[in-house]
């Protein structure tokens, strides 16, 4: 299995009616130095709904993401419930006084829709703690602690993607529990622009492309195997207030998956 990033967004209700998409490519894009990305929209109260679909087309989950002021900072907790009965929990804390800046962070998942079930919990100094327990009961334990770059952004890449400076490119650093972590590198790039339909009136979306970067001997023999996480993709749109729209990508781990907004509806 394949081991991807984790992400997160505000959720404000648009309905996507269609995507053209006009590459980038005569627009400059300004690659930016690593490091933890400045607060241009500060994050706040949000409480929305969303679905999870399957290549297919097919619903695979309902979910909602909550967010909260939270010991001077912000809590965002995004929550999976499989119609297979799966669960998916991920939880990042963070702060944004001038930057964004991690301070914990954890994640469950369970269930026949996940390779293993796996609970996996780190914070802002690096203590981690593991447990992956595979479908014929093998458990895996991992502690310990990591150097931690200050730009590590499990959880927050869409909230990074927000505050983006147009037409930059940033790369951040992110844990990835293989189940035992290991520090990868997450380039965030625009690569075009398109256009959808809010009713009849029409704006403008960016779509972004998240690249896992796995360097050395481990991203050598990754490619070799077809092991390397694939990439992501992200559209927002981004005038005015920026907000998020649609994300495509593995939602941890295995099958690629599509995250859609949607609104809760009265019982018939």
């Amino acid at each position: 299995m394949i081991h991807s990033l984790t992400l997160r967004w505000p959720t404000v209700c648009l309905v996507a009616a269609s995507l053209v998409a006009t590459p980038l490519a005569g627009q400059a894009i300004r690659r930016v130095a690593p490091a933890a990305i400045p607060v241009r929209f500060p994050e706040g109260t949000v409480h929305g709904f969303l679905e999870l679909h399957s290549a297919d087309g097919s619903l695979a989950a309902n979910g909602d993401l909550l967010q909260l002021p939270h010991e001077g900072g912000i809590e965002s907790r995004m929550t999976f419930r499989f119609r297979d009965s799966s669960f998916f929990e991920e939880t990042v804390a963070f702060t944004q006084r001038a930057v964004f800046a991690l301070q914990s962070y954890h994640l469950v998942q369970r269930g026949p829709a996940f390779a293993a079930d796996l609970d996996a919990s780190i914070t802002a100094n690096g203590q981690y703690v593991v447990r992956s327990r595979s479908h014929d009961g093998k458990v895996k334990d991992y502690t310990g602690t990591l150097d931690m770059p200050p730009d590590v952004s499990n959880g927050l890449p869409i909230i990074l993607l927000k505050n983006l400076a147009r037409h930059d490119t940033q790369t951040v650093h992110l844990v990835a529990f293989t189940p035992a972590p290991r520090m990868i590198q997450l380039q965030l790039a625009p690569v075009s622009e398109g256009r959808l339909l809010n009713g009849d009136r029409p704006e403008t979306d960016v779509e972004f492309d998240l690249k896992p970067v796995i360097g050395g001997v481990a991203g050598f023999f990754g490619k070799l195997l077809g092991k390397i996480p694939p990439d992501s993709h992200v559209w927002l749109v981004t005038q005015g207030a920026p907000m998020f729209v649609r994300f495509e990508g593995p939602l941890y781990m295995g099958s690629v998956w599509r995250i859609d907004l949607t609104s809760p509806h009265w019982p018939r």
